[in-house]
């Protein structure tokens, strides 16, 4: 078991190939080099908001909405509250994210087994590349070799400065974003007594998961036990595991068959839930 907290995390900021201003906590990050790499991480919207031009990524993604309303088209928008799914190879945008709005993002390989580029690995691509060309309105400007302009998307730029090879797309698994409101979903018993669970969906042929748990007070969820790497993201309560406690804004991470884990409401206590794909 590996556990972050938010108010012990620095913030930084990220994002700078596009406009505007995002800075993040990054709670936790898993292993470079591997199909489930990861990064769980808490955005905020700065001064002037934040855009990004449509486009797509070789990874997935799972947004949970904090507080605001988070836009991923210029009509649709994850309402406070909902979580969404935004697959590798699935465009979305574009983005006008509105000042102060919060939210939980984990990052992670898709199923196609592409992997993760790191936070560390994209920034240090983006302060090499802005010594050769420019980043604008989340593309980035340059002169080739023949002293030709030329524009590429900021991320597709970042990745194949870092990784040396031209970024590739999987055939995409959907057709666009799903987004979903927990809300209209029904909590229901889990094995261990007082732990109630909503599985949100299930997807792609890897069996990535997403959901809530909640605990009533007293109760005991044993983590740990899927065939593949656990993350918790608490929403609000407070719970002991291995022998501290912890509240809102935790983030955790149980490999694959770590458990079973003992986490303990000492009062009731919400989590947000993602299975990362089994490979």
């Amino acid at each position: 078991m590996r556990v972050s907290k938010s108010a012990e995390t620095d913030s930084e900021r990220v994002g700078t190939m596009r406009e505007g201003t995002l800075d993040q906590k990054h709670l936790l990050f898993g292993e470079d080099g591997s199909p489930n790499n990861f990064d769980l991480n808490m955005g905020l919207t700065g001064s002037g908001g934040w855009g990004t031009p449509r486009h797509r990524h070789n990874f997935d993604q799972i947004r949970y909405v904090i507080e605001g309303r988070l836009p991923y088209t210029e009509e649709d928008v994850l309402e406070q509250g909902w979580v969404g799914y935004f697959p590798e190879s699935v465009y979305y945008g574009p983005q006008a994210r509105a000042e102060g709005l919060r939210t939980m993002v984990l990052q992670a390989g898709g199923a196609s087994g592409g992997g993760y580029l790191s936070v560390a690995q994209r920034e240090a691509g983006n302060a090499e590349l802005a010594k050769t060309g420019e980043f604008k309105k989340g593309l980035y400007h340059y002169t080739d070799a023949n002293g030709e302009a030329q524009t590429i998307d900021g991320s597709q730029a970042i990745f194949e400065h870092a990784t040396g090879r031209k970024l590739e797309f999987a055939t995409p698994r959907y057709q666009d974003v799903i987004a979903m409101n927990p809300e209209a979903y029904d909590w229901l018993p889990s094995a261990d007594q007082g732990v109630s669970q909503k599985w949100l969906g299930s997807f792609t042929e890897r069996n990535l998961r997403i959901g809530f748990l909640k605990l009533e007070a007293g109760a005991v969820y044993q983590a740990g036990q899927h065939p593949s790497i656990e993350i918790l993201f608490q929403i609000k309560g407070k719970v002991t595991a291995g022998g501290e406690k912890y509240g809102p804004e935790t983030g955790y991470e149980f490999l694959a068959n770590e458990g079973p884990v003992p986490l303990e409401a000492i009062e009731p206590t919400e989590f947000l839930r993602a299975v990362l794909h089994t490979f």
